[in-house]
């Protein structure tokens, strides 16, 4: 069965920071590209930072330079390190895991942890 749980958001004042952790089992997570996503109250799903199973990182541009995103494969984690946490930033995180296998795009999500940020 896969799962992805996030955990570590939270309310925080703007300038802040918080450490997203997302914990994966039941794929074989060094194959996976991982992501973050946020929603917004009203707003879509937009991605926030990725990194693929190669290592390879990016980041929405509203992002860069506040947020790093990182991999632990032998853990079969994924974090989010967000500084200088604007009233913006708020919403839903999530999790993603993404990968091919024989022809089938295979895209899983965590059920999300909220951050607040108060202006």
């Amino acid at each position: 069965q896969v799962q992805l749980v996030e955990s570590g958001g939270g309310l925080v004042q703007t300038g802040g920071s918080l450490r997203l952790s997302c914990a994966a089992s039941g794929i074989v997570f060094r194959l996976n590209d991982m992501g973050w996503y946020r929603q917004a109250p009203g707003k879509q799903r937009e991605s926030v930072a990725s990194i693929t199973s190669g290592g390879t990182r990016a980041y929405q541009d509203s992002v860069k330079g506040r947020f790093t995103i990182s991999r632990d494969n032998g853990q079969n984690m994924v974090y989010l390190q967000m500084n200088n946490l604007k009233p913006e930033d708020t919403g839903v995180y999530y999790c993603n895991a993404q990968r091919w296998l024989l022809g089938s795009h295979l895209n899983r999500w965590g059920q999300g942890t909220q951050v607040t940020v108060s202006s």
